[in-house]
């Protein structure tokens, strides 16, 4: 009986990794061993940065609330303490938003905890 080779299968395979490793440098581009590990590579620091992505976003957002509130003489843990204690349900995302693009906005919330 002869050898059977799904030859079509695995030159997809090849072509799909090769494929990912496009636009890297030097022999990850196009030999397939080398290429192979770098895309696995990078598909652990994709998975693993998906979850740091959130940490990275809220410390931004935690940032620009409290350069807004240093600007009406409050500190970041002040004021959000007191948006606690008045009710005001809105999350840092927005608050970060309008101190950045909105400061009247931001600052008549301000002007409402104080």
């Amino acid at each position: 009986m002869p050898r059977s080779v799904n030859s079509v299968a695995a030159k997809a395979r090849r072509n799909k990794i090769l494929k990912a490793a496009k636009g890297y440098f030097g022999r990850r581009k196009n030999v397939h061993t080398v290429a192979k590990n770098a895309v696995e590579k990078g598909m652990q620091y994709a998975y693993r940065d998906r979850k740091n992505k959130k940490r990275t976003f809220r410390a931004l957002w935690i940032q620009r609330i409290n350069a807004g509130t240093r600007l009406h003489g409050m500190s970041y843990s002040q004021f959000m303490g007191k948006i606690h204690a008045n009710g005001i349900e809105l999350n840092r995302k927005v608050l970060a938003d309008l101190a950045m693009n909105h400061p009247e906005a931001f600052k008549a919330v301000v002007d409402k905890v104080k």
